[in-house]
């Protein structure tokens, strides 16, 4: 072993951040970063961070309906209250780690409209709050004595022993091995399972893959967010955003006729939750006979535009759209996870000493669809929340024993055949995307399966390629298995 810790976060965006922020200064942390600190699902957000800022034109309760409504009731009630309750605390917590949120003239915080909001409570930083908020917490992380940091650490085993856990990461083509009493899995998404995501290259839900392996209880794993406006680029697999606040500033949109037709399937049109209109993109394109579907935003000052959603502005300019003046391609793809890990109140999974956050855990909030920006919402929450549970139980237990290390396998071995990812990503995209297609489930889940049984049946070299390719090939055999036996409801 070549150091031990009270507790190992897996994972750098909002959550993994946060959490490390929360723990005292006695409490002796590793962050592992799969790739560099700023490479994460939370540093691509745009949107903001929904919350209940304003108690006199805005209250708990309607930002817990519309949370209920987005998620067709199917949320756990108690932990979107305390989302929604506590939540606000985070926020101001955050913006007094030095994460700059826009302000107005008068100092208050900014507050916008997106899709399945009945009031402005979205605080942000122009259109990359995300950016905003990593780099913000990375800066505080840094300066935490009690923390360290491995970049480039690619997490490849997990055990359970008694007292905690082994983890292996391989770094710099070499194996690390640290011990510890509590794990923090803050690993973000599953976005690479599919062949078009708006997530980062390392969102292959291997947080997810491993607490699986070890036992813990998941949940709701076939709750998959397909966004509706996606830049619809020809050929990249990842897909930039084009936030939902920009609809919430007046955004339309299109079909290939430049006729508006979100009103004709919701009667909230553009503003419907994100499931909503992803599945009236889908119908329309049935209907049409056409994937040509435009944002157009040009109706608006030109110097609004810029200023609003400069990080957009500017990507799209690189693919040859001024949004200022011309229409923005769009179409759905892959964009968030609501089920994952499943989790209590306080981050906990079935497994003793194992905790989740963020967009890999499950904890009820989303129900059955995202609403708007409350991503980071829950990644500050429940992340703060492992933190402080996780210290109570080090205050009243102490630091414990752990069991005998296991023995630990080579990471040499034969190289992996290529193509496993890329055909998983085809299944996925082909069989369950907007509107499923039932009648492929059966046949797609032995498809998986088999590529399962390839990728543990060898001793593979232990590279990226082999460990994403196992998490993604787990996490969609518990999509497929979830939906042919109906246990998505």
């Amino acid at each position: 072993m070549d150091k031990r810790y009270d507790v190992v976060i897996v994972g750098t965006g909002v959550a993994g951040l946060y959490a490390a922020l929360n723990f005292p200064e006695n409490v002796s942390v590793l962050i592992l970063s799969k790739r560099e600190l700023g490479l994460s699902n939370s540093s691509l957000a745009q949107g903001g961070v929904a919350c209940v800022l304003d108690t006199v034109h805005d209250n708990y309760k309607l930002h817990i309906t519309d949370t209920l409504v987005a998620g067709k009731y199917k949320n756990r009630l108690n932990a979107v209250e305390k989302l929604v309750k506590e939540g606000p605390g985070d926020v101001l917590k955050v913006r007094g780690l030095g994460v700059d949120f826009d302000t107005n003239p008068d100092g208050t915080l900014c507050k916008t409209l997106e899709a399945g909001h009945s009031r402005h409570r979205i605080v942000h930083h122009k259109d990359s709050t995300g950016k905003a908020m990593t780099d913000g917490l990375i800066d505080a992380v840094k300066q935490k004595s009690n923390v360290d940091i491995i970049e480039n650490a690619l997490l490849y085993s997990m055990h359970k022993v008694l007292g905690g856990f082994y983890v292996s990461v391989l770094k710099d083509g070499k194996s690390l091995y640290f011990g510890c009493n509590y794990c923090l899995l803050c690993t973000g998404g599953i976005g690479r399972v599919y062949k078009y995501t708006t997530n980062s290259a390392i969102a292959t839900g291997d947080g997810i893959a491993f607490a699986y392996m070890l036992g813990a209880k998941i949940r709701h794993l076939s709750r998959v967010q397909f966004h509706p406006t996606a830049f619809a680029a020809e050929a990249d697999r990842e897909r930039f955003l084009i936030s939902e606040a920009v609809r919430g500033e007046g955004a339309v949109l299109l079909n290939c006729h430049g006729e508006r037709f979100a009103h004709n399937y919701d009667k909230r049109g553009e503003l419907a939750p994100r499931d909503v209109v992803s599945n009236a993109v889908a119908r329309e394109a049935l209907r049409t006979g056409s994937e040509k579907f435009y944002l157009d935003i040009t109706h608006k000052p030109a110097d609004f535009v810029r200023n609003r959603f400069p990080l957009i502005y500017g990507r799209c300019l690189e693919e040859g759209v001024d949004i200022t003046k011309d229409r923005i391609p769009v179409f759905p793809c892959q964009h968030y996870l609501m089920g994952g890990i499943d989790t209590d109140l306080n981050a906990r999974t079935s497994i003793d000493g194992l905790y989740a956050a963020g967009e890999c855990a499950h904890t009820g909030v989303h129900g059955a669809n995202r609403l708007a920006s409350n991503s980071l919402l829950e990644a500050l929450v429940f992340s703060r929340s492992a933190a402080e549970d996780i210290t109570k139980k080090l205050n009243k237990y102490g630091r414990k024993p752990l069991g005998l290390e296991p023995a630990h396998l080579p990471i040499t071995g034969k190289k992996m055949p290529r193509g496993f990812r890329s055909q998983i990503r085809e299944i996925l995209q082909d069989t369950y995307f907007v509107l499923p297609k039932p009648e492929k489930y059966e046949e797609s889940y032995r498809r998986v399966e088999d590529i399962i049984r390839r990728l543990f049946a060898e001793r593979y070299e232990i590279s990226s390629d082999f460990i994403e390719a196992k998490s993604i090939a787990v996490v969609a055999s518990i999509i497929l298995d979830e939906v042919r036996e109906g246990n998505n409801d």
